[in-house]
């Protein structure tokens, strides 16, 4: 079982008990319909099968699904989720694509870069991740600081690239190699 540590936050893998925090965030409108509608669950039965299934590859020696769950240090309770799913293994490493969900109450105190940030360091110190990419709607100016915070690059900007509640918006990707993390670390 994975379990990382920062000042404030336990990022660990989510564990049987965690079923129902797991329904109550994957289905929290506020955490999930405005930017991650698409990965939402809408009954207890989907968040079930769902839930199976991470458990079920967090034990595979050649785990595809790295998402945490994040919990405050102190009292124990999710904030959210983090991590990423592994698209590619390469002889230099895998290639990831990572992402980020927490619930509205915890947005812009800082625990997003926190969690993401320990998670980096995870990849690329102990999981053998070569290259991490991720990306947000233009308009989700947080979730882009978050990307930007964490030493990530600018890749591309897809202007009117998705259809997002009845219009075209522009979504950017970030990205960041084994190499720069190291020199942000150096």
């Amino acid at each position: 079982m994975i379990r990382l540590e920062t000042p404030r936050l336990v990022i660990r893998d989510y564990m049987p008990c965690d079923e129902e925090e797991y329904y109550q965030l994957k289905s929290d409108e506020g955490a999930m319909l405005r930017y991650q509608w698409d990965i939402m669950v809408h009954s207890r039965e989907e968040s079930d099968r769902e839930f199976a299934g991470v458990l079920e590859d967090a034990l595979k020696p050649d785990r595809k699904f790295y998402f945490f769950r994040v919990e405050l240090k102190e009292s124990g309770r999710q904030l959210g989720s983090v991590g990423y799913t592994v698209g590619e293994r390469t002889p230099v490493g895998k290639l990831v694509h990572a992402g980020y969900f927490y619930f509205p109450e915890f947005w812009g105190q800082g625990y997003g870069t926190e969690a993401f940030g320990e998670v980096l360091r995870f990849a690329f110190e102990e999981d053998g991740v070569y290259r991490v990419t991720t990306g947000c709607l233009q308009e989700n100016r947080g979730s882009e600081r978050i990307m930007q915070k964490c030493g990530l690059i600018k890749e591309a900007e897809h202007v009117d690239w998705q259809w997002h509640q009845d219009r075209m918006k522009t979504r950017l990707e970030y990205r960041l190699l084994k190499q720069e993390y190291r020199q942000l670390k150096g």
